[in-house]
């Protein structure tokens, strides 16, 4: 089995994307958390982590009594919001609001990607990111949602919260048998 993380509460302040934000304390006692129950209820011999500062602060807290190495991938970070990246967002509604609430889903951040460009780079690589069996994979609630629409065969949209992927949840992955849910 493969298990999926999604990154502790950071600054919501800011645009996310490929920003390097930080985790706040809510953040870390989120993570802290859901160690506590993988500890309790799963067997993780692997971390594989999204190389973006709040994944990789996640990554760290996660493996902090295991001493095993963490594997960072890069394809495992989220939408890229290319100019928005690391903005505030009262600012981003000032400079860019029409990119606020997108709805056209092959519609691109300036500079970044659409949501359609997205979801084609996490099923390519798709594979390589969820690693071999008993891996806890960190990342992001874009890249979790990308792997239920492309497991469940389910039209791509911008609900974030249609798979109630919240920080530092737990999603369990069978791949072959195209199977995903939350278990924490």
């Amino acid at each position: 089995m493969i298990y999926l993380m999604r990154h502790g509460l950071d600054d919501e302040r800011y645009i996310g994307g490929h920003s390097d934000v930080s985790l706040v304390k809510e953040g870390v006692k989120q993570v802290i958390e859901a160690r506590e129950f993988v500890d309790n209820n799963l067997f993780i011999n692997k971390i594989i982590s999204s190389d973006i500062k709040r994944a990789v602060q996640t990554s760290e807290i996660m493996n902090s009594h295991r001493l095993g190495t963490i594997e960072y991938n890069s394809k495992l970070r989220e939408l890229d919001k290319g100019d928005l990246t690391g903005l505030e967002k009262s600012i981003v509604l000032e400079k860019y609001p029409q990119f606020v609430r997108l709805s056209d889903i092959n519609e691109s951040y300036p500079n970044g990607e659409s949501l359609v460009s997205f979801y084609k780079r996490i099923k390519e690589s798709l594979s390589e990111i969820l690693g071999k069996d008993n891996s806890l994979v960190i990342t992001h609630r874009g890249v979790i949602n990308m792997i239920y629409f492309i497991l469940g065969d389910i039209p791509i949209n911008y609900n974030k919260e249609m798979f109630g992927v919240s920080h530092a949840s737990i999603h369990e992955c069978d791949f072959e048998r195209k199977l995903i849910r939350k278990i924490y």
